[in-house]
């Protein structure tokens, strides 16, 4: 059985920090809330089905007062995602561990993802 790097060997969640994932491959991973929030995959954040996808509110200067983004829940999805219930009142996304994988923010991960998109995109 071959090892994906989509394998998760553990997942630390700090539902007031964000999520940490060791990965079968040797690699971890490191996602804040804000920035996982900004990648959420539902239809509704992406776009899907022509819908525009919602963008985060704009932050005012007379903004008094902005609750702090927390995770209220995450549960398993099978055996390939979880789900994030967030503070905001969003509760649809679904992360696969593909997707996690994808969005890795470390600086190898986004080179190897571009240069992955470049090799589909680019005609042969």
């Amino acid at each position: 059985m071959r090892m994906s790097s989509t394998d998760p060997e553990h997942i630390a969640i700090s539902k007031s920090k964000g999520i940490s994932i060791d990965w079968k491959d040797g690699h971890t991973s490191s996602y804040g809330l804000d920035y996982l929030r900004e990648q959420c995959p539902c239809a509704s954040c992406t776009g899907a089905h022509g819908t525009p996808p919602t963008t985060k509110p704009v932050n005012t200067p007379f903004q008094m007062y902005k609750p702090a983004l927390k995770m209220l829940s995450v549960e398993p999805v099978g055996h390939y995602a979880i789900r994030i219930v967030w503070s905001d009142g969003h509760s649809t996304g679904i992360y696969s561990f593909e997707h996690f994988r994808k969005i890795c923010p470390c600086n190898e991960c986004k080179q190897q993802y571009s240069f992955e998109r470049r090799e589909i995109e680019t005609p042969k």
